[in-house]
Parts: structure tokens; sequence; C-alpha cells
């Protein structure tokens, strides 16, 4: 088993999106693959190519060195050099009667390919020749020179680079280096076709959900997408008609409770005034208000557009309206003038519920409106009334639930505000809770995406 902890620091450094995964499939293989064959190469061809080539070049200075040791003029020496120069592209020269100076350098001072190159050759030239030697490579000048220490002179050959060294390694390399690029660009532009339409599946769900038109939605990519965008389609099109028959029906119902209740208040109306006539025309009027906020909460607003909406204008009518209720309200706006999608008659309620039970129990409420980051903002609702117990602030958000046990409308309503007001804000895609209010009451806060 691996730990857990080993894991979660292997996750630190793996891509988070589906397309920086899919390109670390394909890239990491790619890079572990090249590094083998890099290394093998290397080791088994350039290497071997390199101290075969020197060997060559070892050979030929020995059988040179050996013919001028044996001549006995000046001419033959010179008739040796010129076919040399001729037939093996060496640079000769015989310095008759000079002593070699030693070469005090390390046979690995060099690094990189000169280094390789050098002890290459000194390796087949002391298995070659038993002259003393020295051996300089210069790769800027493209050439390499071997000084021999004979018993008549100092013999010194210059040869090109290209006796020693292929050039054609670099034209290997070149090659792989570009074909991978152009491999891995092939790769990245079909991975993110690929992905797109995931991409715009994923947009259009987060669109619906929050209660939005999805707009030029066509199925397209691979066949598990497709199978997933129609999935989509259908769910779609089964939720809008069921959205659109539960309000037709509400429509119904509401019309049939309705009409009823009109007669009776008709009929009472008629029947003159007295204290249980008093009473009847209450219940009634309970009776109006709970349906009217059975149906809101059932009906929901499906069918509402969204639009573009100033929330900082929102809050000042809404906070407006709760200061004709009687109640002081402190609205701060900290220079927040962002539009953002809403459906603004549901969005408007949503804060209406808010603000009206916070009426109810406090004499005074601060509204915040603040932008945290760059794709939310923040809204807080506070009052300094007598608050709520922290067990209860998730109750309060349950459909009928009421704090005040005796059901009765006129002091705590019918159980709707709150359940109500978190429906609007997850349908807009945002959050909402409850805290306990600096100003001893409670405080609401919600959080929408821009």
């Amino acid at each position: 088993m691996v730990p857990k902890k080993k894991i979660r620091w292997i996750k630190r450094f793996v891509p988070r999106t589906l397309f920086g995964r899919s390109l670390l499939i394909l890239i990491l293989p790619i890079l572990i693959i090249q590094a083998i064959s890099m290394f093998i190469f290397f080791d088994r061809h350039w290497v071997k190519m390199t101290s075969r080539l020197a060997f060559a070049v070892a050979g030929e200075i020995s059988i040179l060195s050996s013919y001028i040791d044996l001549s006995d003029n000046d001419e033959m020496v010179q008739k040796i050099m010129s076919l040399s120069e001729q037939h093996l592209e060496f640079l000769i020269t015989f310095d008759r009667g000079e002593i070699l100076i030693q070469d005090t350098m390390p046979s690995n001072i060099l690094e990189g390919w000169e280094g390789m190159v050098r002890s290459s050759l000194m390796h087949e030239l002391g298995g070659a020749m038993n002259y003393p030697f020295t051996v300089d490579v210069d790769f800027q000048e493209k050439w390499t020179e071997v000084r021999v220490q004979l018993p008549k002179g100092v013999l010194n050959v210059s040869l090109p680079q290209r006796r020693l060294f292929s050039s054609t390694t670099y034209i290997f390399l070149i090659w792989v280096f570009f074909a991978s690029t152009i491999l891995l660009i092939i790769s990245i532009l079909f991975m993110r076709n690929q992905i797109r339409p995931i991409r715009r599946l994923a947009l259009a769900a987060e669109r619906f959900g929050k209660g939005r038109r999805v707009e030029n939605f066509k199925i397209e990519g691979a066949k598990e997408v497709r199978q997933a965008g129609q999935a989509f389609l259908d769910m779609k099109t089964r939720l809008q008609r069921q959205i659109t028959q539960r309000t037709d029906m509400l429509a119904g119902v509401s019309h049939d409770l309705r009409t009823p209740l009109t007669r009776l208040k008709l009929q009472v109306a008629m029947m003159g005034d007295s204290p249980d006539i008093y009473d009847i025309k209450n219940d009634i009027n309970d009776m109006e208000k709970m349906i009217e906020g059975y149906l809101n909460f059932v009906r929901g607003d499906g069918r509402e557009t969204t639009l573009l909406t100033d929330v900082s204008m929102m809050l000042r009518d809404v906070t407006i309206s709760t200061k004709r209720q009687g109640c002081d309200v402190a609205l701060t706006l900290n220079d927040v003038s962002d539009s953002i999608p809403l459906r603004p008659t549901a969005f408007k309620r949503c804060l209406n519920n808010i603000l009206s039970n916070a009426a109810k129990y406090a004499d005074f409420i601060w509204v915040t409106l603040e932008r945290t980051g760059d794709d939310e903002i923040h809204i807080v609702i506070e009052d300094n009334g007598p608050g709520i117990d922290d067990n209860k602030f998730e109750e309060v958000f349950r459909p009928f639930y009421r704090l005040d046990s005796s059901r009765n409308v006129n002091t705590g309503g019918v159980g709707l505000g709150l359940p109500i007001a978190m429906d609007i804000v997850h349908t807009h895609g945002g959050k909402i809770w409850l805290e306990k209010s600096a100003h001893g009451g409670l405080a609401v806060h919600i959080i929408l995406p821009v």
C-alpha cells in the first residue's frame, strides 16, 4: 500500500485540468523514451563511432611515424608528407632535431565532445605506437593537432575535425527534436479539439443550473462526449417540460383555490359585522397568505428571463422599501457597481424576504455589498435583533419550519421566506448561510458569481 501522504505530494504536481493531464499522459512517455533512446544512442553509437574513427587515425599516424623514422633523407620524408596530405587530409610538418615538450594537461581536463574525442584519440595512439606524443583538440577551429616525438625530430600532424567527429549525429538529434516538437503540436491541437466539446457541455450545464438560457449548444466530439451531450439535452428538455407542467398546474390550482375563497369573502361581507364574522375574515386572510406563500415556493421563477442587473441599484430599492416599514437600514456599497446575470424579480424577492424577516425582530439593519476576488460578490445583511441559536442555522432553511411553534401567520409567517431565498440563490449558482452578527443579531451571507 502506498502511503496517502506520498499520493497527496504527487497530486500537487499533477495538472488539475483534463487538458493538462492528457498532455502529461502524452508528453511523459515521449520524454522517457527519448531520454532512454539518447542514452543508448550516445553510449552504443556515438562513442563507438568516435573510437573507431580515432582508431583509424591513430593507425595512420603510427604508419607515418614509422615511415618517417625509417627514412634516410629529407626527400623521402617530403614525398611521404605529400602523399599523406593528398590522400589522408593531413597537414604534416617534420621538425628535425626538435624535442617534444610533454603535455602536462590531464587527458580528462576537457569537457563535452572535446574531452571525449581527445581521450579516445590518446587511448588509440597509446595502443598503436610507442613514441611519445601530445594531442591538442580545438573544436572552435575544427582542427586537431598531434605531435609525435621521433628519434630524429618532432612530427606535427594536423587533421580536420571530421576525421574524428561525425556531424551527422547533430543532424540526427535536431531531426528527433523537431519531429517530436511537430508531433507534440499536433497532439496539443488534437487534444484541444477533443476537450473543447467537454468544456462547452460543462458551460451549458452550468448556465442551465443557474437558470440561464442555453443557446447554440450542439452535440459534437467523440462518441462518449456526444452521448453525454445528448443526455444533457434530454435532461434539459424533461426538466423544462416538468417546470412548465408544474407552473401550469399551479396556475390552475391557484385559480381553483382562490375562487371559493373569493365567494366566502363576498358571503362574509354580506353578513354584516360581528365578533364571529371578524374572526372568519381573519381566517380567510390567513388562508390567502398561506396559499400565496405555498404557491410562491412551489412555483419558483423558472420562466423569468435572466438579465444583466445592477446589484447595487437593486439593494438601494429594497432598503428604501424596508425603511418604509419603520426599520432603519444602513447601506454600504463599497464602490461596487457590477451588473451580473440575474432573474431580477426572483432575486428581489429573495432580498425582500430576508430584510422583512430582519425587520420583524430588529430596529436596525446593516446591508453591505463587497467584491471578493474577480468572480464573486458578497452581500451581508445583519441586524441587532435577538438572533437565533446556532443549532437552528440549518433548520430555518427547511420548508415550513418556523421558530414560532404557534403557526400564527401574523407572528412568524408560514415558514417559507428563507427556503425561497435559499432556492433563488442556489438557482443563481450562489451560496447562502447564517452567522452570528457582531451587532448582536443575525447575519445572512450571500455569495453570487459574477
